[in-house]
């Protein structure tokens, strides 16, 4: 069998060298080269093992008319959020990578998944980092019925794959992809190369034989996926899991999705059986005071196809030192700074020697603009020491001229806000409904940030 040929790659620049030494000749990086196979063996070591062989035939032209055509088939996996977040249920022969710190449920998520499964779809756990025992010993823990479903402790891919060519599952969970390795490379297992050799094979097993294939990948102290890059953008969806340190809440938040929505939002709450659903999730976002308290806020943000009601805080204090301190949680710390110079150009309130701090609660990330206007009347609260009214909710875009932008869905978000017992909206004038009252929550219309700031502490 002819030996696969091999190169190093430096994982900064992507110049290839034919041999490994400590320095990149072209970006001048150390100990940045990598193994990885150039050009495969005729005939690969996975194809003669598993049986399939990596191009069943030469690709030919096809009107995309008759492909689109066929819908994709779908399986609800019985967890609603995780449904949710994946764009309405398993779909055949995708590739779905989830990521998210050390015991934060990712096992635990997947395992409850096969369990919800049953027999409708036939599934296959492989570990390379537990013993089948401590499986079936958190299967047993999480209250999951462990008849009909299969595991396998192995971290070679070539054995892997030859036994799922065998057991034939319809999904398959590997677990994580940083202990797999191939035969074909030298280098240790959770390499760049090794990485990336092994979810190629993975990725090409589940397009040919129409499996469903989850990842669980380990994060770097930056928060991202181990590996490199390309691993990303090899598969179909990327899924992280976000959570408090502390806190049972989890959250699982899409930000790659070739069958849905991408940042679509799935909220869990951990418990002593397992991850359970949380059904009202906008509940966990906004804290139950006892009185109205200055510098808190409550907006309607939009997290994929879900709006939620989210509470964002803010505190303001006389700064003791030259340039006062920005600090955002949640939010970004640019837009900040730019929403109070408009606070103090339009708004008539001037905090440059203030520290201000903003933060929202549940360690929720908001990305979209609707959460300048809100943000704007918490810093504004704090201070002057005086809380918004209570039952009050807000959200808009504020341009830097001083103007009340809209936002997309406003409905949606005021529907979400008269569900949850608000009497009271100040939102942009162009997604104010036709009639100023929805059931009994008051719609305050503003075109200006001036006009947003009066009507807040209207009696």
């Amino acid at each position: 069998m002819a030996k696969a040929k091999t190169a190093y790659v430096c994982t900064e620049c992507g110049a290839e060298h034919s041999k490994w030494q400590g320095q990149c000749v072209e970006c001048g990086a150390w100990n940045t080269l990598s193994e990885f196979v150039v050009q495969p063996a005729a005939k690969s070591v996975a194809a003669s093992r598993t049986g399939y062989a990596g191009a069943a035939g030469a690709a030919r032209v096809t009107q995309l008319a008759s492909v689109a055509a066929e819908a994709e088939r779908r399986s609800a996996t019985g967890i609603g959020e995780l449904d949710r977040v994946l764009g309405g249920g398993l779909v055949s022969g995708s590739v779905v990578l989830i990521g998210g710190d050390p015991g934060i449920g990712k096992s635990t998520l997947l395992l409850q998944m096969l369990g919800t499964l049953g027999r409708r779809l036939r599934g296959l756990y492989v570990t390379g980092e537990e013993s089948l025992a401590q499986v079936a010993a958190r299967g047993q823990r999480l209250g999951i019925a462990l008849d009909g479903l299969e595991a396998l402790a192995e971290t070679s891919i070539e054995r892997i794959l030859a036994e799922a060519a065998n057991a034939r599952p319809e999904v398959l969970i590997v677990d994580s992809i940083q202990t797999i390795w191939t035969e074909t490379l030298t280098a240790a297992p959770g390499s760049v190369s090794q990485v990336r050799e092994a979810a190629a094979r993975l990725v090409r097993f589940a397009k040919e034989t129409a499996t469903s294939v989850f990842l669980v990948g380990h994060v770097t102290k930056e928060g991202g996926i181990a590996g490199p890059r390309v691993l990303e953008h090899m598969v179909d969806a990327v899924l992280y899991f976000e959570g408090e340190s502390g806190s049972r809440f989890r959250v699982l938040r899409a930000f790659k999705n070739r069958f849905g929505a991408v940042n679509e939002l799935g909220v869990f709450a951990m418990g002593d059986k397992g991850l359970r659903e949380v059904p009202n999730p906008s509940a966990i976002f906004l804290s139950a005071h006892a009185q109205p308290t200055a510098g808190s806020a409550v907006m309607v943000t939009r997290e994929g196809t879900r709006p939620l009601l989210v509470e964002v805080q803010a505190l303001v204090d006389q700064s003791s030192l030259g340039n006062p301190r920005r600090v955002a949680l949640g939010l970004e710390q640019n837009r900040l700074a730019m929403l109070l110079a408009v606070l103090h150009r339009h708004g008539g309130a001037a905090v440059y020697d203030q520290d201000v701090f903003v933060n929202v609660v549940g360690g929720i990330r908001v990305q979209e603009t609707a959460a300048d206007l809100p943000v704007l009347l918490a810093v504004l609260s704090s201070f002057r020491d005086r809380p918004l009214p209570e039952k009050t909710v807000a959200f808009g875009e504020v341009g830097l001229s001083g103007e009340i932008r809209p936002v997309p869905n406003g409905e949606e978000r005021l529907k979400e806000a008269a569900t949850h017992g608000f009497r009271r909206a100040i939102v942009p004038k162009a997604n104010a409904p036709k009639k100023t009252r929805l059931g009994d929550m008051d719609i305050v219309a503003v075109d200006r940030l001036g006009e947003a700031l009066s009507a807040a502490w209207e009696a």
